[in-house]
């Protein structure tokens, strides 16, 4: 796996640092309750399905499905089988669930399954898996309305070991129909001996159309292989099947392409040349001086050296660039000078045009190497000597700092959690973002025809990334911010099921039993309220609100909309009125 080489870039503007609580309102949320005729389609955890990534992937599976295309509607399996629609237009009157598609295979005669699966991956097709390792490609036509028509299987196959469906998209390329689809396994690992015994599989299915003799078919065209050592907190594939994200506690490998191994020569030959840097470079706050390395033996007239106010081309005649990229910041070109140094190596002196001190020297350019001049080193440890003692916290108080004045919702994960994305042509990992400082919070779909959304926890803050394939720069968008929910759901011990509204108007967990709150984005107030402490008026809140279920079963399902909440259990589907609508 290719070192870290990208970070997440955080809005300043949408955090609050002047946030300060959530208030607990008592105002009423209106819930409705619809008995089922035939129980949910639960499929408890084998005896010899052990492992924790069992018990992410299958044990803690949410076995309601929004349809992100069509407000409020919702879908689930029960029992015997059957795909039922709820569709909610009015309150007051939610009618019993319809079904709309009937597995062809009796699901409750296999005792190797899991939970049937589905994804939405257009507003007419639905990608389903019947839990018994048969997947359908399914054109349902126009959803979300009473007269809905009837649903056509377009490829029904058999594909092995029992699966769940976790994403899909469509889309149309040079007049052929393709669905891409991320299938999710634990197998058994013969190899791991220290481990649970079992590793997480990811298969990426790329289906198309093909026509032939006045007749359609959809068959297999790719698919792709990837290997991880826990289940993925996220993974979806980009519009176009352009590439692969996946979010994961500890990263994942690509194994195979269409049966043939993926070879990894390539990026360790990449890891070894960044290893020995090509240039180097200084700087203070009016120029920036690089050295880059040259063959020996090299005459001056052999040089090629281009420069503008904000681009920089180093090479040999007739080779490629030994560097070359668009600078951080603009530099005074005609100012700036070289000379050749015992035919070893160039000496580049650039004059900047500003004294800001510069993160980088070319952005993204990994092969050079910043050496921090001694005097520069002097003067940040004489800055930073308040923050060191020859005692420990000789200047506090409450004398050391000790692990139990940490709250146990801080602690973080030990792992080394990473978000990846894999190009899809050749499986190759291009950008890697640490994710070890960020707790993994929830994933939800925010606009059906971009990928998913993924909350994460930065500090206290709940931040919501929105991935953006096509800005190979910045792929991942800082679209929303929840004040302080990183820190509230950490201290939710019961807690199965985190997610928030499309329109970012709030943010819900859901426990296990009977319980759910709400939180809802700061709001004005009618009335005036004063902060006695700091001596000021308050001119907005955030309000808490609690909702408790009438049933004693667990809870199965749990899914956002922007104005209603659906939670699931095995004989009651619940419909909480969170915001009125328009």
């Amino acid at each position: 796996m290719a070192a870290c080489n990208y970070s997440l870039k955080v809005n300043r503007s949408l955090l609050d640092p002047k946030f300060e609580s959530y208030r607990l309102s008592l105002d009423a949320l209106p819930t409705y309750n619809v008995e089922l005729d035939s129980a949910v389609a639960e499929v408890k955890l084998r005896d010899d399905q052990y492992t924790l990534d069992h018990m992410l992937a299958f044990g803690m599976y949410n076995y309601l499905h929004c349809d992100s295309w069509y407000s409020d509607s919702v879908y689930f399996v029960d029992q015997l089988g059957r795909l039922l629609n709820v569709t909610v237009t009015l309150d007051t009157v939610i009618g019993k669930p319809i079904e709309v598609f009937r597995l062809p295979s009796d699901i409750n005669s296999c005792d190797n399954r899991l939970c049937a699966s589905m994804y939405f991956c257009s507003p007419t097709w639905v990608a389903v898996s019947d839990g018994t390792g048969r997947l359908f490609i399914i054109k349902t036509g126009k959803r979300g309305n009473s007269t809905a028509e009837k649903w056509e299987i377009m490829f029904n196959q058999d594909l092995g070991d029992p699966f769940t469906v976790i994403y899909s998209n469509c889309y149309v390329k040079s007049t052929e129909h393709i669905v891409e689809i991320l299938l999710l396994r634990v197998e058994k690992d013969e190899v791991d001996e220290r481990g649970s015994g079992f590793h997480v599989s990811l298969e990426w299915l790329t289906v198309t159309r093909k026509t032939s003799d006045d007749s359609e078919k959809y068959v297999i065209t790719e698919h792709r292989l990837f290997h991880g050592k826990s289940v993925p907190h996220y993974a979806a594939v980009e519009p176009e099947g352009s590439g692969l994200m996946i979010a994961s506690a500890k990263p994942f490998t690509a194994i195979e392409k269409d049966g043939v191994p993926v070879e990894e020569n390539e990026e360790h030959m990449e890891e070894n040349e960044t290893n020995d840097p090509i240039y180097y470079w200084q700087q203070t706050s009016d120029d920036v001086t690089v050295t880059v390395r040259l063959p020996e033996g090299i005459a001056k007239e052999d040089i090629m050296f281009e420069l503008t106010p904000g681009h920089i081309r180093v090479g040999l005649k007739g080779q490629l660039s030994l560097m070359e990229g668009q600078l951080h910041a603009s530099v005074d070109h005609e100012s700036s000078t070289w000379i050749l140094k015992d035919g070893k190596s160039i000496e580049i002196s650039l004059l900047k045009k500003d004294d800001s001190m510069w993160p980088e020297l070319i952005p993204g350019d990994k092969k050079g190497q910043f050496i921090m001049d001694p005097t520069q080193a002097a003067e940040i440890n004489e800055h930073l000597m308040h923050l060191t003692s020859a005692e420990l916290n000789s200047d506090r108080d409450g004398g050391p700092c000790n692990a139990q004045e940490v709250e146990e919702c801080d602690l973080g994960p030990e792992d080394t959690s990473c978000l990846t994305r894999f190009e899809g042509s050749t499986m190759k990992a291009t950008h890697v973002v640490s994710l070890a400082s960020h707790q993994y919070l929830f994933t939800v779909a925010v606009d059906p025809a971009k990928m998913p959304c993924f909350c994460l926890r930065h500090d206290v803050d709940a931040l919501l990334w929105q991935p953006q394939a096509d800005q190979k720069e910045n792929m991942w968008d800082h679209v929303a911010t929840f004040n302080a929910f990183g820190y509230v759901q950490a201290s939710k011990q019961d807690k199965k099921f985190t997610t928030c509204a499309p329109d970012y108007s709030y943010a819900a967990v859901c426990e296990c039993l009977r319980r759910v709150f709400i939180y809802r984005q700061p709001s004005s107030l009618t009335t005036v309220l004063y902060n006695r402490k700091e001596g000021r008026h308050v001119g907005q809140v955030a309000k808490q609100q609690v909702a408790s279920l009438e049933t004693s079963d667990p809870i199965l399902g749990f899914r956002a909309t922007n104005e209603r909440l659906f939670v699931l259990t095995a004989k009651n589907l619940f419909v909480i009125k969170v915001n009125l609508g328009n």
